[in-house]
């Protein structure tokens, strides 16, 4: 993973996604940091640094996967960027999205969950039970974001290896 390109994730993700103040988060948590990742996850300039950064940080910690793909919305444009940026090489890697209705996701399949910002965990933790109910196999969890709140830990504690493109006290103090 380029340091210099994950400094440019970084540097977007605290210019367009990032705002201070009281928020409650989807989780119930209350919280000074807000994190909406799609604002750069939607934009040219953060598909073209997430989804070579994301396959970097696949390839690098050892996963070999057959596809990438998490809870509709926030994981969608993470793992259609990483899938584009696999179109390429020896080992392409196909895209899926996990509804709230459960379809096939390939059984036998050896897959990545992703998810835009890991609060609680709760999230990726559903999108591997589906995963997993379809016949897949989970190799782990790419977080663009880990907000260091204690998902990373409940992920880890059911077995699961976590990856992070950013954690929230980089995005702090990128902002700062």
């Amino acid at each position: 993973m380029s340091s210099s390109d994950q400094g440019a994730l970084i540097s977007l993700l605290a210019a367009r996604s990032t705002r201070r103040g009281s928020f409650t988060l989807a989780s119930g948590r209350q919280s000074s940091l807000y994190i909406d990742a799609r604002l750069t996850t939607m934009s040219p300039e953060g598909l073209a640094l997430i989804g070579p950064l994301g396959l970097s940080s696949l390839r690098e910690a050892g996963w070999s996967v057959d596809a990438v793909g998490g809870l509709t919305l926030g994981a969608d444009p993470i793992a259609y960027a990483i899938s584009y940026a696999s179109a390429n090489t020896a080992s392409p890697i196909r895209a899926f999205t996990v509804r709230k209705e459960t379809k096939e996701h390939g059984t036998g399949k050896r897959v990545a969950i992703v998810e835009d910002v890991i609060t609680t965990g709760s999230s990726a933790l559903r999108a591997a039970d589906a995963v997993r109910q379809a016949g897949g196999l989970v190799a782990g969890v790419l977080a663009l974001v880990d907000r260091e709140e204690g998902g990373r830990e409940a992920i880890e504690a059911k077995g699961i290896r976590v990856l992070s493109l950013v954690t929230a006290s980089a995005i702090l103090a990128a902002s700062s």
